[in-house]
């Protein structure tokens, strides 16, 4: 079966097959399918490796920023010289190989990664395997900011608008969406991918690269379950609430309650539940 990669490298990639359709009572079918790139991402600092992780292909720039930030190795837009692909543009690796450039004077210390630094592959599903304990991470985590307590309207609204901005999901059903929004101005970035933890660093990293960070008053919205990790990047970005469309995990919810964030689960058809930070929410 022959197969053609389609994209422009700003976008998730996807590539055209053909497979066999089988339903009950027909013969074997051939017909046409579109599934989601999954390939690694090498991400360097200064020319030296610090992870590789599977994504899918595009925004690996943002990638790369939201990833660093959420672990603490960067600070803010400032703190960042440059990010480009290694190699030239269709050159066979090229574009897996993503290369940052700390800002002049400006150190980065990847020994805080430990063991996930130097090629140890990080899975697109788990962002947690060979990582720093559990306790550094939550240590440099701050409560969000005051802000106006969220409408359980717009809350019910985000999982619905979600997936009306998710184009590929609609030709692979092989995609995690995760999108910011506020109440002011609705999503200001959706990404898709096929790791639930690469969407949000892509995400957060657009906002890091435009300087909107710290996000007071926006809620980070996901396809899936809410891990630790994911109400972790929330917290370090700035964010009032996080709202997923699956259940939460159990330290996702014990971390929400430590720092008082709005955690919501199950938002389906107009209704959640809330697992924490209830006081960020309107009065009924």
């Amino acid at each position: 079966m022959s197969s053609f990669v389609v994209g422009n490298g700003t976008s998730p990639g996807l590539v055209s097959i053909e497979t066999w359709r089988s339903e009950p009572g027909s013969a074997l079918r051939l017909r046409d399918d579109v599934l989601s790139v999954e390939e690694p991402l090498e991400i360097r600092i200064a020319d030296e490796t610090l992870a590789v992780t599977m994504r899918t292909p595009g925004h690996d720039a943002e990638l790369a920023a939201g990833f660093l930030f959420a672990e603490g190795l960067v600070r803010s837009r400032a703190d960042l010289g440059g990010i480009a692909h290694c190699g030239r543009l269709g050159q066979e690796g090229a574009r897996n190989v993503v290369n940052v450039v700390p800002a002049p004077g400006v150190h980065v210390d990847v020994d805080r990664l430990g063991h996930a630094r130097r090629g140890t592959l990080t899975s697109s599903s788990c962002g947690l395997c060979g990582r720093l304990l559990v306790d550094d991470l939550v240590a440099r985590l701050r409560t969000p900011p005051s802000h106006p307590p969220f409408e359980r309207e717009f809350i019910a609204a985000l999982p619905a608008e979600l997936r009306a901005r998710q184009p590929h999901f609609d030709v692979t059903g092989g995609l995690h969406a995760a999108g910011i929004a506020t109440p002011e101005h609705g999503f200001l970035v959706v990404r898709e991918d096929v790791g639930r933890h690469n969407g949000v660093d892509k995400a957060i990293g657009r906002l890091l690269l435009d300087g909107r960070l710290p996000a007071v008053g926006a809620v980070l919205v996901v396809s899936g379950r809410t891990s630790f990790e994911i109400v972790q990047k929330a917290l370090s970005a700035g964010l009032g609430g996080v709202v997923g469309i699956s259940a939460p995990t159990s330290l996702a919810r014990a971390t929400a309650e430590r720092f008082d964030l709005l955690l919501c689960g199950f938002a389906r058809g107009g209704a959640f539940n809330v697992y924490a930070g209830a006081s960020r929410l309107a009065a009924a």
